[in-house]
């Protein structure tokens, strides 16, 4: 009981300190800055997208309609295409965290930045876009790069997309680097024995086709499997392999749509233990699920189910097959829809998995109060069922 008691003074008092910062006037970050627009235009609230937010991303980060040519350089050169002012923004993020252990022991952590990252995106010419970002800070340490692409958009006039670079595999199903929480979605980053491969950051390419008479997008990736390790001597991929990425989305109504995708792919690695130092095993693996996303922006649902199957994870003399299974499902409250000051997202992680160590399963509540439109914020609470541990968390997230 004592226990349960520090922990509530704790975030309470925090949680108090933090919601009577004084109202400062905020920046506002590029692609507002840019179009002269509320961060409302396409979040609820930042980083979380909306369908406006969807469809700008997706014309690589531009409204067409708003396109002038006097924000582009004139250098008498029909084929130089150069914005005037280069688009820049940055993301911090801070977090206090106290959290209980299976042996009911407490530790206070100050996650002061916990991230810092500066990103940019916008038009190279008409119909071709870029993003990036680059994580000065990540968990006390530079990340480097982490999204960065180059977008083709609507080629040949037709609704065809082709993106090149790196970016997250689950971005098609549900976008982590998008998500209010703390708490992660642990089944697109977890990685079963010793695989290298998810469905988190990897080097390749998007083709998205839009069949819009029937509301589907079809969407392909070929990647090379192995995350976003720096480069080797034969190259970034560290096996022959390639993986592939085939996803179906259906809209079904205004506010509801449906996915099925697989993933396929082989993987080369070793077992460190094994006396035979250099032997090379190879695991095949296959992902397959349903995704489904629902909502009339004051209740919305998303959720994630899929099953992994892998040959041999722990690169091992004979095949020792892995199946795991896992769900992620997250409801955002939106009192006000995108007027609303105040969140309320409510998320659930399961992971079954055939290797012990891999197993997961938590509950989180989180309470977001939206201070400015960038600067948000939040309160959260996560029980982990696995392990018979809680994590509360306070923090604060600005874009400017």
């Amino acid at each position: 009981m004592k226990t349960r008691n520090n922990l509530s003074l704790f975030l309470l008092a925090v949680t108090t300190a933090v919601m009577l910062l004084p109202d400062a006037a905020g920046a506002i970050p590029a692609f507002a800055r840019r179009y002269k627009l509320s961060c409302t235009t396409c979040h609820t609230p930042f980083p979380r997208l909306k369908p406006f937010g969807d469809e700008f991303a997706a014309n690589g980060f531009i409204i067409p309609e708003e396109e002038k040519d006097r924000d582009y350089i004139s250098a008498g050169d029909d084929l130089l295409h150069l914005n005037k002012d280069f688009p820049v923004a940055v993301r911090f993020d801070a977090f206090a965290t106290l959290q209980k252990n299976e042996e009911d022991e407490l530790q206070a952590d100050m996650q002061m930045p916990f991230g810092l990252k500066l990103l940019s995106g916008g038009a190279l010419s008409r119909g071709i876009g870029y993003y990036f970002y680059f994580y000065m800070s990540e968990k006390g340490e530079v990340a480097g790069v982490e999204d960065a692409y180059i977008h083709f958009n609507d080629l040949g006039g037709r609704p065809l997309d082709i993106l090149v670079g790196q970016f997250q595999a689950c971005d098609p199903l549900m976008k982590r680097e998008l998500r209010l929480t703390y708490e992660d979605y642990l089944i697109y980053k977890s990685k079963i024995g010793l695989s290298n491969t998810n469905l988190a950051y990897d080097r390749g390419v998007i083709v998205n086709y839009d069949l819009e008479r029937s509301g589907t997008l079809l969407t392909a990736m070929v990647l090379n499997g192995n995350g976003k390790d720096p480069a080797e001597a034969t190259g970034f991929d560290s096996d022959k392999y390639k993986n592939f990425f085939l996803r179906v989305g259906q809209g079904v109504t205004d506010n509801v749509s449906v996915g099925l995708f697989g993933y396929y792919g082989d993987e080369l690695g070793q077992n460190p233990k094994l006396a035979s130092a250099g032997t090379v095993f190879r695991n095949s693996l296959l992902f397959h699920g349903l995704d489904l996303k629902a909502g009339n922006g004051t209740l919305d649902g998303s959720f994630q189910y899929l099953r992994r199957r892998d040959t041999n994870p722990l690169f091992l003399p004979g095949s020792i097959d892995a199946e795991t299974t896992g769900l992620v499902g997250e409801v955002v409250i939106s009192p006000q829809q995108d007027r609303s000051r105040h969140y309320v997202t409510l998320l659930y992680n399961r992971i079954d998995s055939g290797l012990d160590a891999a197993d997961y399963e938590t509950y989180t509540a989180a309470v977001t109060r939206l201070h400015r439109r960038n600067l948000r914020l939040t309160v959260e609470f996560t029980y982990d069922v696995e392990h018979g541990a809680s994590r509360g968390a306070v923090g604060i997230v600005s874009a400017f």
